[in-house]
Formats: structure tokens, sequence, C-alpha cells
């Protein structure tokens, strides 16, 4: 079977917009849930909802892989999960290295849904010698000395980062100048890497700042309709106007920050994967 070193995905020379690939992961989603269904076909709209699109963006994105679907018809689901899963990547081998064993690295290495999506766990990579040869998901933990060794044993092109962020940086210099080419990273911080290295970064909690904010907004914009009712109407004016007040008052807190647990390697982002 191919693996990840030697062959890469064809999207960049084929001309697909970054728009569009990042939204291929989503209609493979839709599609395999359909498929296990055994559903045979899907219209544009169907699809479109079940990807949360909408359906003319849809048809522009599949127009870039060269399927139009069937007038009256529609798609057919087994072909577009195979010409999707092509065009990702996914109908080969893709060794990775997840750098940092932590509680969120462990929970990386648990997650049953990389083998699944085409991708295989290779080695679990920590900095603390004491986690060495300890298994974690029925693996050997492996000491970050071995790190070059193990990514040109296995062809490894893709680096998973899930040390503290003071170490991230560090890491992805090595993962880098050992030939990786593609990083995912869950290390709290910005990397930094050369022209032609790709990086893709997860931080939850700042997914759920911005949840905060829209929380926060939708609070403010609840309790001042009820402070604009005529008096005989509002269930509680007083409530109201306190409402009101605390959404306008100013916050003298500092920014909230990630959950932090201590694990081999120090303070990991005390999240899990979706």
């Amino acid at each position: 079977m191919a693996t990840g070193r030697t062959h890469r995905p064809a999207t960049r020379s084929r001309g697909i917009p970054e728009a569009t690939v990042a939204r291929l992961p989503l209609y493979l989603r839709a599609l395999t849930a359909l498929s296990e269904r055994s559903v045979p076909t899907v219209s544009s709209e169907e699809l479109a909802t079940a990807a949360g699109v909408n359906s003319a963006k849809l048809r522009k994105d599949f127009s870039y892989l060269g399927s139009y679907g069937t007038r009256g018809v529609g798609y057919d689901v087994e072909y577009l999960v195979y010409q999707i899963s092509r065009e990702l990547g996914l109908t080969q081998d893709w060794p990775v290295v997840i750098v940092g064993i932590g509680n969120l690295g462990a929970a990386l290495a648990n997650y049953g849904g990389f083998a699944s999506r085409g991708f295989r766990v290779a080695a679990l990579i920590d900095a603390d010698p004491e986690m060495a040869g300890k298994p974690v998901a029925g693996m050997p933990v492996q000491h970050t000395d071995e790190l070059e060794k193990i990514i040109s044993d296995n062809g490894v092109s893709i680096g998973v980062i899930a040390t503290p962020a003071g170490a991230a940086q560090q890491v992805c210099e090595r993962l880098v100048a050992a030939g990786v080419t593609s990083i995912l990273n869950f290390a709290p911080t910005v990397l930094s890497v050369p022209d032609g290295v790709d990086v893709r970064k997860v931080d939850l909690s700042i997914e759920l700042q911005i949840l905060a904010f829209h929380e926060q907004r939708k609070a403010g914009e609840e309790a001042a309709a009820e402070a604009a009712l005529p008096p005989g109407e509002r269930a509680h004016p007083a409530d109201a106007a306190a409402a009101v007040d605390a959404v306008d008052a100013p916050r003298d807190s500092a920014p909230p920050h990630a959950a932090s647990r201590k694990g081999p390697e120090g303070d990991v982002p005390a999240v899990m994967p979706a």
C-alpha cells in the first residue's frame, strides 16, 4: 500500500480552491452516513442539508471534481464516497506520529476514528523518560530521542503535536527537519513553519470563547427586548433592567483560558477530539 511520503493529494495541482477542500470532509461524512444506511442516491439539496451548506455551493464544489450528478436522480452515493476519498488522499495509507502523550495525546491515541478514515498511528512519542515503553492505546510510548528515526522508518509525513505550548515549536522544527510536511497542532500556540509545510490548528478553548460571545450577545438582546416592553407587559421590570446593566457592565477579569490538566509532559489543554 502506498504511504504518505511518496504520494501527495492532487488538489492543488488541479486548482481546487482551499474553501472547497475544507468542505470535502463535510460531504464525505454525510455521504458515509448515507452509505451505511444503504442509500443509493442523494439529491444536491438533501446532501447540502446534511453537510450544512447550501445546494448551489455544493454543486459548485462538485464541479471541481468533475461530478455533476444526474437530473432527476441525483448523485450516486458510493461513487461520490470514492471520488472524494480519492481527492482527499484517503485511498492510501497515511502513517501519523503523535508527539506529547499527556492527557490530550493519550485521548488522541485512543481515538478510533483515525484508522477508519485512512490514518494509521505509527508511533506515540513523549519527552518523559518514565513514559518510554508504557502502553497507551495498545502501543508502547517511545522517547523523543527516537523521533527522527521513527519518522524515517515509517515514512511519516503527518505529525500531531499535543505538547505544552512551550515545547511545541521545538517539536515542530524537529518534525519538519525529519521530513514531516503536514502538522496538526493541538498545542495552544502559533507555530512558525517554512514554505511547503501545512499546519492545521485545533483550539477548542477559542471556539468556546466565540460561543460565549454569542451567548452574551443573545442575552443582551433578550434583556433589551424585555426592557422595551410597556411596563404592564413586563414580567419582572426590575429583573430586566438588572439584566441590561449586567450585560453592559465592564468586565475586569482576564479573558478565559482553556482549562489544563497535568500530564507527563506538563500542562496540556483539557480538551477532547471530536
